[in-house]
């Protein structure tokens, strides 16, 4: 196929024409973007009719590298912005290997979401460029910009033979989320305490038979704004590079890791990551079987399955032992399709520490949602609530059995051992009835 000076791409010219290979077009869009980049400050310029973009790369799309015939190819390309989204790029090439010109530069996606779309004439089969009245992930799970609504968080104690004592995550404002506490029924005995480590807030509850069978709530009041990359100072390695019970770092995930990443191992903490990330998607399935829920990182590495804490705790293993800070929060995510009702149990998330911010990154529901695996490198939706961070909590008072593994339902200890706790989630929509 050839594109024409239309934009139109056009059949091969001739199938026996000795073709340039796929590295070959890889590392001639690299070389040119590394050439640019270094002319332009140490920032690759991206202009189009609608765009006037400084950007970094951030992967080069090998799925999609393509000969259109002699001497002419096409490269699609993830850039990152100063602001942190991410676009995708096509360019357009000709020439040798070594002496590649790029001929056309147009901006594909804004954060999975594209501009225009390729489609084929059926007579000709020629190609031209779709243009794209709207598009909209709101059916995939994701409210865009802000969402508002009430989160409801409920727990019913079971029957208390003796005494027990709990420790319950409490949500709080940060710059993403602008919490309310409108309503709490609690023990009288609750009290507010803090992990040194992370900055969770919590209540801690000491309980006796008197309790049994009591429901415990918080209602809270939920403004949030989707979540994209922000600066922040170097963070703290002895956190965020660190192994924890279930998050080992080294061995084995050293070794995946760097064989992974292979030449990249030199590249940037934010091209590494992408290629970790996309290990991940590539590699695991969400299926809820087996000892998954834990977080366990052997576990998802054995096995290839789990749920959101597999997927991502995999990922911060990977990550830490290559030397990219990555830290896990968890919460719960709100339906986007519908305003009121139950949710289905908490979900957790990550963030990767790379050119003085931190990315969000949801592999999980990229991995669901393939169409949105661009959109959930770098962003998290609106329609969540943060309630707690970190893994290892190490708490005063806290269990007998040491630190919490992570914190969204309620830990209830009975005689030094954790007993599940019949806990439920749900939301109402502002301005919904």
């Amino acid at each position: 196929m050839l594109f024409s000076c239309k934009g139109e791409v056009q059949q091969e010219l001739s199938e026996t024409t000795e073709r340039v290979s796929i590295d070959e077009i890889e590392e001639g869009i690299k070389a040119f973007i590394a050439d640019q980049t270094e002319k332009n400050g140490g920032v690759f310029p991206v202009k189009d009719k609608n765009h006037d973009l400084k950007m970094k790369l951030v992967r080069v799309h090998t799925e999609y590298l393509s000969n259109l015939g002699p001497q002419s190819h096409f490269a699609c390309v993830d850039l990152v912005d100063e602001s942190g989204d991410v676009y995708d790029v096509d360019f357009f090439m000709e020439g040798e290997p070594g002496g590649m010109d790029v001929t056309s530069t147009t901006v594909h996606k804004l954060n999975g979401k594209p501009f225009y779309s390729w489609k084929q004439n059926k007579e000709d089969k020629t190609w031209f460029r779709l243009a794209l009245e709207q598009s909209n992930n709101n059916l995939l799970g994701v409210v865009e910009g802000q969402d508002e609504f009430e989160f409801y968080y409920t727990a019913q104690l079971p029957q208390l033979e003796g005494p027990a004592r709990m420790w319950i995550p409490i949500a709080e404002s940060d710059e993403f989320q602008e919490i309310q506490l409108l309503e709490s029924s609690v023990p009288k005995s609750a009290k507010r305490i803090k992990d040194a480590n992370y900055g969770n807030t919590l209540f801690f509850i000491e309980l006796g038979t008197e309790n049994s069978g009591e429901e415990i709530s918080l209602t809270y009041s939920v403004k949030r704004k989707e979540k994209g990359p922000y600066n922040a100072p170097l963070p703290d390695k002895s956190l965020y590079l660190a192994s924890t019970k279930l998050m080992p770092t080294g061995g084995r995930f050293e070794e995946i890791a760097k064989e992974e990443l292979g030449d990249k191992i030199n590249e940037p903490h934010l091209i590494q990551a992408r290629v970790l990330y996309d290990y991940i998607i590539d590699n695991m399935r969400y299926m809820k079987f087996g000892d998954y829920g834990k977080g366990d990182s052997n576990y998802a590495c054995d096995s290839k399955t789990g749920n959101c804490t597999e997927f991502h705790s995999f990922f911060i293993s990977l990550a830490r032992s290559v030397g990219i800070p990555a830290r896990f929060a968890i919460g719960a995510s709100i339906p986007s399709d519908r305003n009121e009702g139950g949710i289905d149990g908490y979900h957790c998330w990550a963030e990767f520490y790379a050119d003085g911010k931190w990315w969000p990154v949801d592999i999980s529901e990229g991995n669901k949602y393939t169409a949105l695996a661009t959109y959930y490198f770098g962003r998290h939706p609106a329609n969540r609530i943060e309630l707690s961070r970190g893994r290892d909590l190490m708490l005063t008072p806290g269990p007998q059995a040491g630190a919490i593994n992570f914190l969204a339902y309620p830990y209830l200890e009975i005689d030094g051992k954790e007993v599940k706790v019949n806990s439920h989630f749900s939301f109402q929509r502002k301005g919904e009835s």
